[in-house]
């Protein structure tokens, strides 16, 4: 069924392809191609999503969804045909010209897939499960998503973390692979195929960005120091090589979160961009996807002219609310920003057109709303409302620093000097940067989510902007600093350059590497797991029971299990739990107190609570395994005596209630 699985991918590829040479006939080829992958994206993440809210999580829906997509590519097919004269087949894709394309984004592709590779689900020889550092945590709850919406085929789906729970977190960036599974791919497959796709599309989409918003040379610089720099938490690093020496090496290599960009202890909390925003965080990898190809338009429609691109940009721009909230907020007060510069401007000097440009701009955001509006309604104000997200809380996660030494620590170069190149930027870049710095001082002052760290995935998109800016200047101060015919001056100018690329990369690198080292490096060649490398999520005996689980119980039946994160049953099964790890819970604004002690009465005093318990929650079986056993002062004799065993292997058991 993979291959079902890439042929169904490519379908949707296509039409967003031929839709963008439709929407984008006057754009370069390569960017064309970019934004046509981000278009066929947004329709594999929505139109399976559209029939599924009506029909339920079917494999009928998700067939059904490939028709809508086939009519818009033969459609667009036509159309293209007509305007240019030529069948579409004969129109040729040159790459010519594209070598800074290639060498900008190909290296960052690879990485990021690699990461991928080695991260999530790799099979063991003993059949245990791993991922990496980075994805011990929330790609547990991920594949309980996929897995749960597949299989209980309701739309929109509820928590398989708390049952009967409805779910208000943007659940697309799931669903997506939950098609795939549903299709009969493996757990695996289904959530790396899209995986690999939207990172793909990411690195074409920043980097599309960046060399239309800042040219050919500055937008290779900008993207890397985007995916790739940090701070100077190297510093920290370097000064304990020289007590500890090869030690330190490698507590940096195999120590859990030890690395130059993440160690909350020493304040250090920008991190990679890759490795811990990307490989570990769906709703950011698939937010991203579709908002830098907003961006790009944005900056067109608003700052290049091209007006008409507003009405495509407010139908992308739609498609964020459930893919990453985030993302939908961060465009929406970045064009906020640009819509008062240019109103303002207009008022200073009024240009030909102002008031058509207006109007456009003002009919983007209408149609974003009008389309986003259900999304919000529905889901996120609501889970935002039972919740409490909004609250007021200054200085972001900054815990142990002033304000200005913090960000000089973890945005390096980037920070020092922002200021000097906002003072020497184009009129468009200052204008583009106003939204950074509207998202900058919020996300200063207000907390949008429970946990006040996820503000960075608003300051990303500052931090973005912010590499454009300052890639801009260090470009201008090299041509201004170049001097042919002097070898000296040469010399000296490389050195500068690399002492600056040092300070840039060298944080980003180290955590890359740390990150790589965490993963399965055989599982990309299909060879078994080594020991020393990632992290067990799953055990053996734990993947045993979850396999029995899906053969011979209900897709609706319930458990009683311990609260662990990488719970197997919610994680592989796609059935639901009463109770699941309070570091998701509590985070998606959701309130356990009441589920958690009631689970814990369910284990150790089961005779006056396990029926209650099961009643109130729907449960048919509860699971006894070192998770429960270590988490509870289990009543087992009783459990023993009054329920029925239906599984056993020696390391869990599973009895149904009766």
């Amino acid at each position: 069924m993979e291959f079902v699985a890439l042929i169904y991918t490519s379908i949707f590829a296509l039409a967003g392809l031929a839709l963008s040479r439709l929407l984008l006939p006057e754009t370069e080829a390569v960017k064309r191609a970019a934004m046509g992958l981000a278009f066929g994206l947004a329709l594999l993440i929505w139109l399976p999503a559209l029939f599924s809210f009506a029909l339920g999580f079917t494999l009928a829906a998700q067939y059904l969804a490939l028709a809508p997509a086939a009519a818009l590519l033969i459609a667009a097919a036509v159309l293209l045909r007509r305007r240019e004269g030529a069948p579409l087949r004969r129109r040729r894709f040159s790459l010519r010209g594209s070598a800074r394309w290639m060498l900008t984004c190909l290296p960052l592709i690879a990485i990021i897939w690699v990461l991928m590779l080695n991260h999530v689900i790799t099979p063991a020889s003993d059949g245990s499960l791993h991922s990496g550092q980075s994805t011990y945590g929330d790609m547990c709850m991920h594949l309980g998503f996929i897995t749960s919406i597949s299989v209980q085929q309701k739309f929109p789906p509820d928590y398989s973390i708390m049952s009967g729970a409805s779910v208000g977190y943007p659940f697309l960036c799931d669903s997506v692979s939950s098609t795939f599974y549903t299709l009969g791919t493996s757990l695996r497959f289904a959530a790396l195929l899209p995986m690999l796709y939207a990172a793909a599309v990411v690195v074409l989409g920043v980097w599309c960005f960046f060399d239309t918003w800042l040219g050919e040379r500055a937008a290779p610089l900008a993207t890397y120091m985007f995916f790739i720099g940090g701070g100077f938490g190297f510093a920290y690093f370097l000064d304990l090589a020289k007590t500890d020496g090869a030690d330190s090496l490698y507590e940096l290599m195999h120590g859990f979160y030890q690395t130059p960009t993440n160690q909350a202890s020493l304040g250090l909390r920008w991190v990679n961009a890759i490795a811990d925003m990307l490989v570990p965080q769906r709703a950011t990898l698939f937010g991203w996807a579709l908002l830098f190809p907003c961006l790009t338009l944005l900056y067109r429609a608003s700052l290049g002219g091209a007006t008409r691109l507003f009405y495509p940009l407010g139908l992308l721009a739609a498609c964020l609310p459930l893919v990453h909230t985030h993302s939908f907020l961060a465009l929406g007060l970045v064009s906020l920003a640009l819509l008062v510069c240019e109103y303002v401007s207009c008022l200073i000097r009024p240009r030909p057109g102002w008031k058509n440009r207006l109007a456009s701009f003002a009919a983007y955001g209408l149609i974003a709303a009008a389309l986003a509006a259900p999304q919000l309604i529905a889901f996120t104000f609501r889970q935002a409302g039972e919740g409490g997200f909004l609250r007021l809380h200054l200085n972001w996660a900054n815990d142990t620093d002033s304000w200005l030494w913090f960000y000089i620590k973890n945005w390096g170069l980037v920070f020092i000097l922002l200021v000097p190149a906002l003072l020497a930027a184009r009129r468009e870049s200052r204008r583009l940067f106003a939204g950074g710095a509207l998202i900058w001082l919020l996300s200063e002052l207000v907390v949008f989510q429970p946990n006040t760290y996820d503000n960075n995935k608003l300051l990303f998109i500052t931090w973005a902007l912010a590499c454009g800016v300052t890639a801009e200047y260090l470009i201008g101060i090299w041509d201004k600093l170049k001097c042919r015919g002097n070898v000296l001056k040469t010399l000296s100018n490389t050195a500068l350059a690399a002492i600056i690329c040092l300070s840039l990369f060298t944080s980003g690198a180290m955590t890359l590497a740390r990150e790589y080292v965490s993963g399965d490096h055989l599982s990309l060649s299909g060879g078994p797991h080594i020991e020393e490398s990632g992290y067990q999520v799953v055990s053996a005996p734990l993947v045993e029971l979850a396999q029995y689980v899906e053969d011979n119980t209900s897709p609706d039946a319930v458990f009683i299990t311990a609260d662990n994160h990488n719970n197997a049953v919610a994680m592989l099964t796609g059935r639901s739990i009463v109770c699941g790890s309070p570091s998701f819970l509590f985070y998606h604004g959701l309130d356990y107190s009441r589920r958690q002690e009631d689970v814990r009465l369910a284990y150790e005093l089961p005779e006056e609570n396990l029926e209650r318990v099961a009643g109130a929650y729907g449960a048919d079986y509860i699971l006894l395994s070192s998770w429960e056993l270590g988490s509870f002062d289990v009543d087992r004799a009783w459990i023993e005596a009054n329920c029925e065993r239906v599984f056993y292997n020696g390391e869990c058991a599973l009895y149904a209630i009766s």
